[in-house]
């Protein structure tokens, strides 16, 4: 079994029967596994961070219409498919935080956007693997409240790769 393969069987696990779980109840009686579109390597990039001259504070809206405060920190740039895109990458309590939307949203993922958490590699490259782009809260019911993804980080190019949409 791949890591990949590995992860997903663990999320799986984890909103089909975490406390935690993103799911109200009566969702987790039925939930029967995400969909995930197949791994491709090609979608899985080791980027310098093109860091900003100051991290500066900024806020992004959530999908319930209040406000949070990250930290742009830099971008990366990519090309997929022969086509160039790039994206914000912000700062959190967590570490880093990457919110985008792409070309193949809403049709097949979440219209209102996905996340990345990079890693940042021993030689000071990020390792942004869209194979683990994931939903967010949001994307299972209305209860939570996520960021949503800036403008900036709006993408033309199709990224299929991670997490589908969890329902119509």
């Amino acid at each position: 079994m791949s890591t990949l393969q590995e992860f997903r069987l663990d999320k799986d696990n984890f909103v089909k029967n975490d406390h935690q779980s993103p799911l109200a109840p009566e969702q987790r009686r039925s939930f029967a596994g995400l969909n995930y579109y197949a791994e491709d390597p090609a979608l899985r990039f080791e980027l310098p961070l093109d860091k900003a001259a100051l991290p500066q504070p900024v806020i992004l809206s959530t999908s319930t219409g209040e406000a949070r405060e990250y930290m742009l920190i830099g971008q990366v740039h990519f090309e997929v498919d022969g086509q160039p895109a790039s994206l914000q990458v912000y700062n959190d309590d967590y570490g880093y935080f990457l919110p985008f939307v792409d070309a193949t949203a809403p049709d097949e993922t979440y219209g209102a956007g996905r996340y990345l958490e990079p890693h940042e590699l021993a030689d000071g490259l990020l390792l942004v693997d869209f194979n683990l782009a994931y939903n967010p809260y949001c994307a299972y019911n209305e209860r939570w409240s996520c960021p949503l993804p800036p403008r900036e980080n709006r993408l033309k190019v199709r990224i299929a790769a991670g997490e589908k949409k969890y329902h119509d």
